[in-house]
């Protein structure tokens, strides 16, 4: 699971089962969970799911924040979603990420600065 939280995006099918399983074994999460989950899920749910490795389905990942969208051919929908991306500004598509990766837990004023200065550079090329 924790490989798939740091994608963009993440498509599931309805009965894919997700797991932390680290408190199973005594141990706690790692490669950057506790970095992904924060941006994902409530922190109660993130707890929840790290402390007891408990199980969940396509239909409640989807429900708590841990994929994007739960549907029967995850892969056309990824590809959906790609020739949407692709038909898209390819410099708009870049700074947008570069801004929500950059700010999404930062605060107001850094927030507002990055996406002035994103805006403006966009802006220029026109």
């Amino acid at each position: 699971l924790q490989v798939a939280l740091g994608a963009d995006m993440r498509f599931s099918t309805p009965d894919c089962r997700f797991s932390i399983m680290e408190s199973r074994w005594g141990l706690i999460p790692d490669m950057g969970a506790s970095l992904t989950l924060r941006e994902l899920v409530r922190i109660d749910v993130a707890k929840e799911l790290t402390m007891t490795g408990r199980i969940v389905d396509g239909l409640e990942a989807e429900k708590i924040g841990l994929v994007t969208r739960c549907v029967d051919d995850p892969m056309e929908e990824a590809m959906k979603i790609a020739k949407e991306i692709i038909e898209r500004s390819p410099d708009s598509v870049a700074a947008t990420k570069a801004l929500f990766q950059s700010t999404w837990v930062a605060d107001e004023e850094t927030c507002l600065k990055k996406e002035t200065d994103l805006q403006k550079k966009l802006i220029a090329t026109w």
